[in-house]
């Protein structure tokens, strides 16, 4: 059995609600990892740096791991996973505001003069104030009420995450300054998922004009 294969077995009810837990499970580990070393003394040097680069980082990975759902359902013809895509975004968004808490809070105390300062001199800072208050309104917004209230400027504002995971690898990028193979790795899996989409996209759009062609040309004949 291949992977297309495998992928297009829809799993059950009770299996879905399994895979569900699973996931929500996992997504917890890097915040239980966090508590372990920091309750046994093993957040380093500089903790408060420590829980700031580890929360940032899971926020980011979660970003890319919910954007490559629709990839998965344009490549192998399967759209089951997509249900998994609210939750998945909801725990990014729960590591984002872990990370900018940390930044905050731990890092300078809400003291906004020094957090002012610091953004002036390290413009990284503000990219990633950016990505994260454009995340607010899609977890604000991520239920089905908003989906019904909204309709179709749902779609519209839901697609701010392409612009949210560009900002959060410039902000990796720029933060890392000189080693930068880390977020380069990520850059090149945003830019594979954003392509099977633009792939997918222009495909459809040339089949769209290829029938209006024909059907202005049946009409002609």
């Amino acid at each position: 059995m291949d992977i297309k294969q495998f992928l297009r077995r829809v799993p059950s009810r009770s299996q879905i609600s399994w895979i569900k837990s699973s996931i929500f499970l996992l997504c917890l580990v890097p915040l239980i990892r966090l508590v372990w070393l920091g309750i046994h003394d093993g957040l380093g040097a500089n903790p408060v740096e420590f829980v700031e680069r580890s929360t940032g980082f899971w926020a980011l990975v979660i970003l890319l791991a919910t954007l490559s759902l629709t990839p998965i359902r344009l490549l192998w013809g399967v759209s089951w996973q997509l249900q998994f895509r609210r939750m998945v975004g909801l725990m990014m968004f729960f590591y984002a505001s872990l990370h900018i808490t940390a930044y905050l809070w731990l890092d300078y105390g809400f003291d906004w003069s020094d957090i002012a300062k610091d953004i002036i001199k390290h413009p990284y800072v503000l990219v990633g104030a950016t990505a994260y208050l454009l995340t607010v309104p899609l977890a604000v917004t991520s239920n089905q009420y908003m989906m019904q209230v909204l309709r179709q400027h749902w779609k519209q504002l839901h697609l701010s995450v392409y612009l949210i995971a560009t900002l959060g690898v410039v902000h990796f990028w720029w933060l890392v300054k000189k080693d930068v193979r880390e977020p380069l790795f990520y850059a090149l899996v945003l830019a594979l998922l954003l392509g099977v989409r633009l792939f997918y996209k222009l495909r459809q759009m040339k089949s769209k004009l290829d029938k209006a062609r024909k059907i202005k040309l049946s009409a002609v004949i």
